[in-house]
């Protein structure tokens, strides 16, 4: 607890183009923390180079993501928006941590396996201990909640282990903190394949929508979302998982219900369904767009953002890291 607030901490890496399914399943849903905790919110350039980054572009979609942030509704003045390398203390606890991590929990780690499959020529110890780092990034500030989706749970429980371990060892040090999964959160799907998650890093360009693509490009890959042989416009995920899945993200933009849209699209065929759910995506977008575009033509105001960011977390910081490494008989 910091400040008499509980907090909440969550992380974006710098890596890709964010798409809706980041933006309604987690960055749209921020704010709402903004006013009972105390928030930091980092773009995770640390994680990123695990893969590697070429790096004029990395250094631009760092400004860009926490650009995002603010653009997606994060008030720098009532959260803590920050970049991860600007606070040396994430790299210093991850290293006192990797020795409080046993190798055989990393190996579990399905993260690991799936980015090793797909990154085979860079398998790197990094990769490795990826887990180990998330898990000095949340517990440095003593957080309270994590937003997580579901293919971060298992990250999320490795640091509550390894919280309750150094804990029992040196006496309580670090709060053990808990997910949180919004109950209206979105889980959004691929738009080509609607048994995958919608993903950043797909190959396909079509399977996903960015929250930065034009409007004629968000229409397209609309019009081109995998459905089903039926007309019907009914929310069924095993029966109908294309459909269903632009009924989520249909419901998402516009607020209306399952039964809302069916009524709406009866005696409709897809492609009237799909040029609407473009069209919601898009209405919806344009004013996260354009406040972007604002904010990446103001280059010293995203610095000065980072630059408080980063005093406002380091001073957190250091006061847990400083607890560490006492308790490990470090002379400080």
């Amino acid at each position: 607890m910091l400040d008499g607030k509980k907090v909440v901490f969550s992380g974006v890496q710098p890596s890709g183009n964010l798409t809706i399914g980041n933006y309604l399943g987690a960055i749209k849903n921020f704010s709402a923390f903004s006013e009972e905790y105390r928030c930091f919110y980092c773009v995770v350039d640390l994680h990123a180079i695990t893969v590697r980054q070429v790096p004029a572009e990395l250094r631009r979609r760092t400004y860009e993501t926490l650009a995002l942030y603010m653009a997606c509704g994060l008030d720098p003045e009532k959260n803590t928006l920050f970049v991860q390398s600007h606070v040396p203390a994430h790299a210093e606890l991850s290293w006192i941590l990797n020795c409080y991590t046993m190798f055989g929990e990393l190996s579990r780690m399905t993260q690991f396996k799936d980015k090793s499959a797909k990154h085979a020529d860079n398998i790197n110890a990094g990769l490795f201990t990826y887990p180990v780092l998330m898990a000095a990034d949340i517990l440095l500030y003593q957080t309270d909640l994590v937003p997580v989706g579901v293919d971060q749970r298992q990250h999320l429980e490795l640091a509550r282990d390894i919280a309750g371990r150094f804990n029992q060892a040196y006496s309580p040090t670090f709060v053990v903190p808990e997910g949180y999964m919004n109950p209206t959160a979105m889980k959004i799907a691929s738009l080509s394949n609607p048994t995958a998650k919608m993903s950043k890093s797909d190959p396909n360009p079509n399977a996903c929508v960015y929250i930065l693509d034009p409007r004629d490009a968000i229409l397209k890959k609309f019009k081109s979302a995998v459905t089903d042989s039926d007309t019907v416009v009914r929310y069924a995920p095993e029966e109908k998982p294309g459909v269903s899945n632009l009924m989520t993200i249909y419901r998402a933009f516009t607020g209306k219900s399952h039964e809302q849209i069916e009524r709406e699209f009866e005696g409709k065929g897809y492609g009237d369904f799909k040029l609407a759910c473009g069209e919601a995506c898009a209405d919806a977008l344009a004013p996260v767009q354009s406040e972007f575009a604002k904010l990446m033509a103001d280059k010293a105001y995203l610095e000065d953002v980072m630059k408080k960011g980063a005093e406002a977390a380091s001073y957190a910081a250091r006061k847990t890291l400083s607890k560490v490494k006492k308790k490990v008989g470090f002379v400080i």
